[in-house]
């Protein structure tokens, strides 16, 4: 998020192939960047923030888009299922879980998710069911640090034993989005398939700042980023 090309070029030339992005805007930009098309040929664009059904076209013109992890809804399921009828393409998704239960959290209940699962498993033929996600509470994470525990790991692994039940597959045919810069080794711990490190990597985000006349913008340092990508150590892709 609010990253400029130039790092993305440089963890790409590193060997990472899924990048994330949270903003619609953002990713309709960068995934039509002519030197990221050019450069980064095999990118993977994930897709992990809000989606309202109205932002589902745009976002689903955009090339090299391989999941969306924040499906919330059938309604939205179904937007983004039709999107993929017309333009001939599966497009893998995630369920995403509100494993903590707080108001300002997107994401489903525990029942809601395996129903909206099921539904994308029988109904929607355009999509691949790739799993669950969840973001999960930031004291948790912290405290999981310190004790080894993390609830809202247990309850997204509950979540998908009853999701694999109901739909008749394997519980590791489903994988888990889990775990972020603050957490993502406990969460490998717990099982996750993938995790969301782009702090870890890429350093905190930068938004945009009021010009100032007597500093010059601040560039980007790839080598930092390389670096970065050496002391992150994680799978966040076991297809």
């Amino acid at each position: 998020k609010t990253k400029p090309i130039e790092l993305i070029i440089e963890a790409y030339n590193a060997g990472q192939r899924h990048f994330g992005e949270n903003y619609i805007q953002e990713i309709c930009e960068k995934s039509v960047n002519p030197e990221l098309l050019e450069k980064c040929p095999d990118l993977k664009w994930h897709f992990i923030g809000n989606c309202q059904s109205n932002k589902v076209p745009p976002l689903m013109k955009c090339p090299n888009l391989c999941v969306v992890e924040t499906v919330t809804s059938q309604k939205l399921a179904s937007k983004l299922n039709n999107q993929a009828k017309s333009r001939d393409m599966m497009l893998s998704v995630m369920v995403q879980i509100n494993t903590s239960g707080e108001e300002n959290k997107n994401g489903l209940d525990e029942t809601e998710g395996v129903q909206c699962g099921k539904f994308i498993k029988e109904q929607c033929a355009n999509l691949n069911l790739l799993g669950l996600m969840t973001i999960g509470n930031l004291g948790n994470s912290l405290a999981a640090n310190t004790k080894g525990e993390n609830p809202d790991f247990t309850k997204l692994i509950e979540v998908r034993k009853k999701l694999s039940q109901e739909i008749g597959i394997k519980e590791s045919d489903l994988e888990l989005s889990m775990g972020m810069s603050n957490d993502f080794e406990e969460a490998i711990r717990y099982g996750s398939t993938n995790v969301r490190v782009g702090s870890s990597i890429f350093g905190a985000r930068n938004y945009p700042a009021k010009p100032n006349p007597d500093s010059d913008p601040a560039k980007p340092n790839p080598d930092t980023v390389a670096q970065s990508m050496q002391n992150v150590s994680l799978d966040a892709e076991k297809k």
